[in-house]
């Protein structure tokens, strides 16, 4: 599953090919990826100018000019790319956004886990799935880490993985952060030292922008917008 580093690669690919680019089409082709209505979302994005790309937590968020926000969630095997125009499409094709420069923005994903919404102008604010997304772990001081985490006994590699705690973490840089700061997966959180937790909070920053800078991981599915594999491996 495409995590933090994966996601805001796609992002920072997409946001200088779609910035300025207009919405001319949608086309739906499996309504499983897209729960919301075609008709709604060409209302409202139909005509509209990309104003940029971003990331939350593991959602890739294309903002419009409007204020309106196109949200993919790719889970498991979704890929979110810019194709030329006349380009043959995928297999897995499940939506597919026209622009005006003759080219469009492909969603596919081969085991429909992932998802593509449209919300309207501050919609996107009252989803309750955005709305719990906990904080950025980039964004964050140590001590806000710390705070993230205090009181919980919980198992630390849960707390990692749970994005109420901590927005964009998977199993690949968890299990990768936990390693640099020699804690087992399986510790409870509230016994761990906090010296210890300093250190885990230096590693998952450090494993993030690290991976970032490769581009991400790619184990089977995952792509960037230009369709290259990431190239962080553990």
């Amino acid at each position: 599953m495409p995590e933090l580093p994966e996601v805001e690669t796609i992002a920072r690919g997409l946001d200088p090919l779609l910035a300025g680019r207009r919405v001319i089409s949608l086309t739906v082709l499996d309504r499983r990826v897209f729960p919301g209505d075609p008709e709604a979302f060409r209302r409202v994005f139909v005509g509209r100018a990309f104003a940029g790309v971003r990331r939350r937590a593991k959602l890739c968020l294309a903002d419009m000019d409007n204020g309106a926000v196109i949200a993919f969630h790719l889970k498991m095997t979704g890929r979110l790319y810019v194709a030329r125009p006349a380009a043959e499409p995928r297999a897995h094709l499940r939506v597919l956004i026209g622009l005006d420069d003759g080219r469009a923005l492909h969603f596919d994903d081969m085991r429909r886990f992932g998802s593509c919404r449209g919300f309207a102008p501050g919609a996107i604010e009252a989803w309750d799935f955005f709305r719990k997304l906990g904080p950025e772990p980039l964004e964050m001081a140590c001590g806000q880490f710390l705070d993230a985490l205090a009181g919980r006994g919980g198992r630390i590699k849960a707390l990692l993985l749970n994005q109420e705690v901590l927005a964009g973490i998977g199993n690949i840089y968890a299990d990768e952060a936990l390693f640099m700061a020699g804690i087992r997966p399986d510790a409870k959180a509230d016994r761990i030292p906090r010296a210890r937790l300093e250190a885990l909070f230096r590693a998952i920053r450090e494993v993030l922008c690290r991976a970032i800078d490769a581009g991400g991981s790619t184990i089977r599915d995952y792509r960037t917008a230009e369709g290259v594999e990431g190239s962080f491996q553990w």
